[in-house]
Order: C-alpha cells, then structure tokens, then sequence
C-alpha cells in the first residue's frame, strides 16, 4: 500500500497525523479516497467548503493532483475524507482497494489522541462571560485593550491549571 507524504489543500500545505489514501469499490462504480487526521484548526478551515484542489505526495514520489470533494467524519478525532470518482480502479497501482461489502476500513485513529494533535496546534475559541465585578474593576477592563485581556487571562489560567 502506498503510504501519503504530503497533502496540499487549495495550494495550502498541512500537517498530517495520519492517513490512508485508497480506492472504494462499490455497486455505484469506484472512486479514490484519502481519510487524514488533522487538527482542529485545520478541520475549521476547511468544513464548509465541499469541493477543494488537492495534491497528495506518496512515498515512493508520485504525486496524485486532483479536484475532491470534502465529507467530515464524524469521531473521537477531526477526521477529514476527500474523495472523487475514478472511471478506471486501475488507474492508481499499489494503492490500497476498499470495497463497500468489506468489513474492515483503514483505522488511522488507532494510537492517536486528541491531546497530543492539540500539542502540535491548539485551537482558539472566543468566549463570553458575563462578570458581576466592583465598578471600578469593570471600568479598568473596558480601558484594556483585548489583545492585553487575552494575554492576561491565558497567564492567569495557564496558572491556575497548573495547582
């Protein structure tokens, strides 16, 4: 089975966790698939987008350039699958060949966890609290700048974490 090196998205390089490229035979006729665990940050990026430009290098140095379309995979991990249809399933040798009766489906969350994908990149969420706090308080955060309240308060609960 060919093994992905690298993939681009619309030009974009991104980083992969783990993946399988292979080909899906089914009643309906057949079409090339790659499943990647990526991050979270990556799966925001491209979720609402259905179709994108995709290069993905193999191991042994082909490169496969194609328009896919984009299905998120429901799971413990942010799992992307882009897929497009093949007129010949022998148009890509030595990739893996899945068939729609076939019980087993390549597992490439197996040995992965969401803690160590948010080590290599950890996603930002904004977030709104709603305080009861003295007025004078009150009015030094409004005179803060929010690039200052978001450095104070990632400080302050990194710390906090941490006892």
């Amino acid at each position: 089975m060919a093994g992905v090196k690298s993939v681009t998205i619309d030009g974009e390089s991104i980083y992969l966790f783990n993946s399988a490229l292979y080909v899906f035979e089914s009643s309906k006729g057949c079409s090339l698939e790659l499943d990647m665990i990526v991050s979270e940050v990556v799966l925001r990026r491209y979720k609402d987008n259905e179709s994108h430009i995709i290069e993905i290098e193999l191991e042994d140095n082909r490169v496969i350039s194609s328009f896919m379309f984009l299905k998120i995979v429901p799971g413990r991990l942010p799992h992307l699958n882009l897929f497009c249809d093949l007129e010949d399933p022998d148009e890509y040798p030595g990739l893996l060949k899945v068939h729609e009766n076939d019980l087993e489906f390549p597992d490439i969350e197996q040995g992965i966890t969401l803690e160590e994908i948010r080590k290599v990149e950890m996603p930002n969420e904004k977030v709104t609290l709603k305080l009861t706090l003295p007025i004078d308080q009150v009015e030094w955060l409004k005179e803060q700048k929010t690039k200052e309240l978001n450095a104070l308060f990632r400080e302050w609960l990194g710390e906090h974490l941490k006892k």
